[in-house]
């Protein structure tokens, strides 16, 4: 039987997050968490979801807002509003919950969470990550993945132009 329903019960506010996150730690669950845009969804984010999964019993990601992700990626962004991709990111499996924030950086979800795992998928080093500090300072681990090559948003919207 599909639970339909579960999808949109996996989409919190920040202090409903706190207290699944305060429940999940009295299980004995370790969390990972994962941030991005997520605006048009594609093989590279599903293999860095994928890599943050499995890295933790729980997976939460946080979404940039419309008005985040349009200061970070342009006036023509995002193509999919707030609630779409944070629908769409909570209908996989392998998400546990989906928060959006309206900051330019998830440095406050990730002080206010402090998750065991934070996980970045890039060319970055520890010292270039939002959060990695704190997260390690508690105890917690930083893991950087590997971008997929020839899978970006960008490259996604500049082909459909193309056959436009």
């Amino acid at each position: 039987m599909k639970q339909t329903n579960a999808i949109n019960n996996k989409v919190y506010k920040l202090s409903s997050l706190v207290l699944a996150m305060n429940g999940w730690r009295l299980k004995g669950l370790k969390v990972s968490f994962t941030n991005g845009c997520f605006d048009i969804l594609h093989e590279g984010h599903i293999f860095s979801l994928s890599q943050a999964a499995s890295e933790a019993d729980i997976l939460i990601v946080g979404v940039n807002s419309d008005a985040s992700t349009k200061r970070l990626k342009g006036e023509e962004r995002p193509v999919n509003n707030e609630q779409s991709r944070s629908l769409l990111l909570a209908s996989l499996a392998i998400v546990d919950a989906v928060v959006v924030f309206e900051e330019d950086t998830p440095l406050n979800l990730i002080t206010t969470l402090l998750p065991d795992v934070l996980v970045k998928g890039g060319d970055y080093s520890i010292e270039q990550i939002v959060g990695a500090k704190e997260v390690i300072a508690n105890g917690g681990r930083v893991i950087i993945n590997p971008i997929v090559q020839g899978f970006s948003t960008t490259g996604i919207i500049e082909k459909i132009r193309r056959l436009g």
